[in-house]
């Protein structure tokens, strides 16, 4: 991935079993999901390319564990939330059976409307989903999110409510603790970044 300083990168093995798995278990649910390889389906030449948003938070659990295997889910937004929540529920059913520490992250920026200047423009939804989110960490009623106004999501922008639901889902299964560790909207689009600890 290019920055302003340069690039950076890196390659981490997927864990297949898991990936397997998941994907199984949720056609057993009669979940939509699909299975997407690229290149071959085993051996060197078979290597997914990141986008930014799975190569940047890897890359912070990477650099500090750099035999981590992952899976990589994309939810569409053309599935309704409920399954997305019924999708992150069989996450978590699969990871609580799985031998070894398993984390879930749930990356995507939250709305896109905070700038007149920016590709999406301005409107005040922005602020407001973005306090709403915050407000949901904070309080661990994140499954709050998912009764929001469609006009409020629609004027926000946001590309996070797809994953949160999913992450509704895994909380459902493994309840957990939420900490806040910020918020910025250092540009048109707004950041929030919080940790789920298992609850003692």
């Amino acid at each position: 991935m290019e920055t302003e300083n340069g690039s950076v990168k890196i390659r981490l093995q997927c864990n297949q079993p898991l990936a397997e798995n998941i994907y199984t278990k949720a056609k057993e649910h009669r979940l939509p999901v699909i299975a997407v390889n690229y290149g071959t389906n085993e051996g060197p030449a078979s290597c997914m390319p990141m986008d930014w948003g799975t190569l940047v938070p890897l890359w912070f659990f990477g650099t500090t564990a750099e035999k981590a295997r992952v899976v990589v889910v994309t939810p569409s937004r053309e599935i309704p939330l409920k399954e997305l929540v019924g999708f992150g529920t069989v996450i978590a059913q699969v990871a609580e059976k799985s031998a070894g520490r398993i984390a879930f992250v749930a990356t995507a920026d939250q709305a896109h409307a905070h700038d007149s200047k920016g590709p999406y423009g301005f409107s005040p939804a922005a602020a407001k989903f973005d306090r709403l989110v915050v407000e949901a960490v904070r309080n661990e009623r994140i499954n709050m999110l998912l009764n929001l106004e469609q006009k409020l999501v629609e004027d926000a922008k946001p590309d996070s409510i797809w994953q949160i639901a999913v992450l509704v889902g895994v909380l459902s299964t493994r309840p957990m603790e939420a900490k806040l560790i910020s918020y910025q909207a250092p540009t048109y689009y707004g950041m929030v970044c919080a940790a789920y600890l298992p609850k003692r």
